[in-house]
């Protein structure tokens, strides 16, 4: 791969490694709420959704979701997360890498700028990112371009010199439509029903963020 200009990062599950308990907690609430669920079944129906859009499908599939739930979740969410949660394995090798390049790098993210202030914050490295943008707080989450558009433009790059790095086949879809270069994470193999829906979509897949640098073009820095 030709090196990007820029490099466009989701947050959870890519950069913090918030992904697992978040929908451990999901399941938990919609199976309280009527809508039993496998972790497996969560991941492939409704990864890389915002809480918002969750509750809408959640409610459209049977969910009996009480009036407030979406910010009570909220709270719990944050809650659970300001209890710690690791970086991803690898990411800060990748973000050296990048720095030693000279290729800037911006977070692009579903998850609201409290999550990530939360996140990021207690590792101290939200300020390494050129920007820290929410689909959410932009009024159109991914599967829309906007938020990948917007962390093009604040790395001063063109959308389709950039390379984004997503988990969910909902935000390889938000960096395809923005014109960008996709690759996919998938931790957990590729048999996991997240990482076909990304492959489904043309998006190359890797396993271990050690892999990232190389396919980045990366190797002699």
């Amino acid at each position: 791969m030709t090196r990007p200009v820029a490099v466009l990062f989701d947050c959870d599950g890519v950069v913090v490694d918030s992904e697992r308990p978040t929908l451990a907690l999901f399941v938990e609430e919609l199976t309280a709420h009527g809508l039993p669920l496998t972790l497996e079944a969560f991941e492939a129906g409704y990864l890389g959704l915002t809480v918002e859009m969750v509750a809408q499908q959640a409610t459209r599939a049977g969910a009996r979701l009480p009036e407030g739930w979406v910010a009570q979740f909220y709270a719990r969410m944050n809650e659970m997360l300001r209890a710690g949660v690791p970086l991803v394995a690898g990411v800060l090798g990748v973000l050296d890498r990048l720095d030693a390049a000279g290729i800037p790098f911006a977070m692009a993210s579903n998850g609201s700028l409290a999550k990530m202030q939360i996140t990021l914050g207690q590792h101290g490295i939200e300020g390494r990112f050129r920007a820290v943008l929410s689909g959410q707080a932009l009024g159109r989450p991914k599967p829309a371009p906007d938020v990948y558009l917007a962390a093009a433009a604040a790395c001063g790059a063109r959308p389709g010199a950039c390379v984004v790095i997503e988990d969910s086949a909902q935000g390889a879809r938000a960096g395809l439509a923005a014109g960008a270069r996709v690759l996919g994470y998938a931790p957990h193999g590729a048999g996991t029903a997240t990482a076909q829906s990304l492959a489904a979509l043309g998006v190359p897949l890797f396993h271990r963020m050690e892999e990232l640098p190389a396919l980045l073009g990366l190797e002699s820095v």
